[in-house]
């Protein structure tokens, strides 16, 4: 189905997906004003469910053909604010170094004004697939963070070797997902002065 850009009403599955993304965001605060293990279970259970709507109103709105300015401006700054509350929620607990998160988030609004400045002028910079994959590791990296205990593979069997630290496997590919996001921040601003000097 060929995909149809209307600016039309806002109240369509699609837009409604964003809005409840947004509306977990609250959720997830307050289960994280506790730092124990069933607060932190929680949290990542809504954060996941929220971060696959992420998945689902793209999806659908790609098959319906419902592509709106409001769904345009929304969804990625849905995206944004439930993992900076996830992530900054988490550093009173010393989850992640508040350095980390503090150069995400200006990545994020480095980037976002950058797009709102190229927007006005006119100018589209293609996005890269590093977005995507930033995007897929930080929602990774989020839920073992969240999870943050240890936990059996194998039901309740406790043996130390069927055991994962979710902490660690969180930092892991919190890392990952750091180096994308500094190397994708780097990437636009390249590609952003390169169109401005022409």
């Amino acid at each position: 189905m060929t995909s149809s850009t209307s600016s039309g009403t806002i109240w369509n599955i699609p837009n409604i997906l964003t809005l409840l993304r947004i509306a977990a965001i609250p959720v997830i605060v307050v289960m994280l004003l506790s730092p124990s293990r069933d607060a932190g279970f929680w949290a990542a259970a809504v954060f996941s469910a929220a971060s696959f709507t992420d998945w689902l109103d793209g999806y659908l709105a790609r098959r319906m053909g419902i592509v709106t300015v409001f769904g345009k401006f929304l969804d990625p700054i849905a995206d944004k604010l439930i993992v900076m509350a996830a992530l900054i929620m988490i550093i009173p607990y010393d989850r992640v170094p508040a350095w980390m998160v503090l150069v995400i988030l200006g990545r994020e609004i480095i980037i976002t004004g950058l797009r709102g400045i190229a927007s006005s002028e006119g100018i589209v910079i293609a996005a890269s697939d590093l977005g995507k994959f930033k995007t897929i590791f930080q929602i990774v990296a989020i839920i073992g963070l969240l999870l943050h205990y240890d936990y059996p593979w194998f039901f309740s069997v406790n043996h130390p070797l069927l055991v994962v630290n979710m902490h660690r496997v969180g930092m892991f590919y919190l890392w990952i997902a750091f180096v994308i996001t500094v190397w994708s921040g780097v990437d636009y601003l390249v590609k952003f002065i390169r169109i401005i000097a022409r």
